[in-house]
């Protein structure tokens, strides 16, 4: 009697655990959802679902992305498949592409990735582009202030100690020390919130001591900022031509006009 017990717990144990609900998945499924199905499977996934029902899936994506969107928060391809996709997974291909393609004609929006490795995506809103190219509205408070950062950032050559930031900032009387009545904590929303929203970077600045860092332009940023309105604007507070900033001209246009030697303007990025 015992041995027929320890036989029956044996087979219980060799046995895989099933999920505790529908749609459950075990971390170890995590690797899963970064890889793409091939084109097999979605023909395949596609012959056991009706149109309706991708349209379906498609439309509660783009929910998803809409809600992430409010607070600007990079959406991983995990978290969408495993929230959202479920047992639909295997079309992911296809709701995406349908959900991108409503995005684009309904909404006016573009889903990008901008980390491949790990695959995460934003939504860049294509009614606000210059030539083709996205830009962020500065004209809201919070993301005027972030205009002004990024701008600061891309004028001295991609990469600036935090100390020029917060002395730039206290220039615009935004004390990153004290607590601002629009933006409550200055410093934290800077190198938190705009970090994790990927418009920045925050990164430590080797063999320094103390210890010090710099910003960066974020993945977001290099996709959704137009570096040549940056230009523009700069342009007009120091009522110069863009192309005065002969490096950034550059990396915003291409090569700048020819110009004589004799008044070729400086290259400096420190204005």
């Amino acid at each position: 009697m015992m041995k027929n017990k320890r036989l029956v717990k044996s087979q219980r144990s060799s046995q895989p655990r099933r999920p505790s609900g529908a749609g459950a998945t075990q971390p170890e499924d995590e690797e899963l959802f970064l890889t793409l199905p091939s084109s097999s499977q979605v023909r395949r996934g596609m012959e056991r679902v009706t149109p309706a029902e991708v349209d379906h899936k498609a439309a509660e994506v783009i929910q998803y992305f809409l809600m992430k969107d409010q607070k600007k928060m990079p959406i991983r391809r995990a978290d969408l498949v495993k929230h959202v996709m479920k047992e639909y997974r295997n079309i992911y291909p296809e709701i995406m592409k349908r959900a991108s393609r409503t995005f684009e004609q309904v909404f006016g929006f573009k889903i990008v990735e901008i980390d491949t490795k790990n695959h995460l995506y934003v939504l860049i809103n294509k009614l606000e582009t210059s030539e083709g190219a996205p830009s962020i509205n500065p004209s809201p408070p919070k993301t005027g202030l972030l205009f002004v950062i990024l701008s600061v950032v891309f004028m001295k050559g991609g990469a600036v100690r935090e100390v020029v930031i917060w002395n730039t900032l206290k220039k615009l009387r935004i004390d990153p020390g004290e607590k601002h009545r629009e933006f409550g904590d200055v410093k934290k929303m800077v190198t938190d919130e705009f970090v994790r929203q990927r418009y920045l970077e925050y990164v430590r600045i080797p063999h320094t001591d103390p210890v010090e860092y710099e910003f960066r332009w974020g993945q977001r940023a290099n996709v959704e900022v137009n570096k040549s309105r940056i230009l523009d604007f700069m342009g007009e507070l120091h009522d110069q031509e863009p192309q005065a900033w002969t490096q950034q001209y550059r990396e915003a246009h291409g090569p700048p006009p020819s110009t004589p030697p004799s008044s070729q303007p400086s290259t400096s990025s420190h204005r």
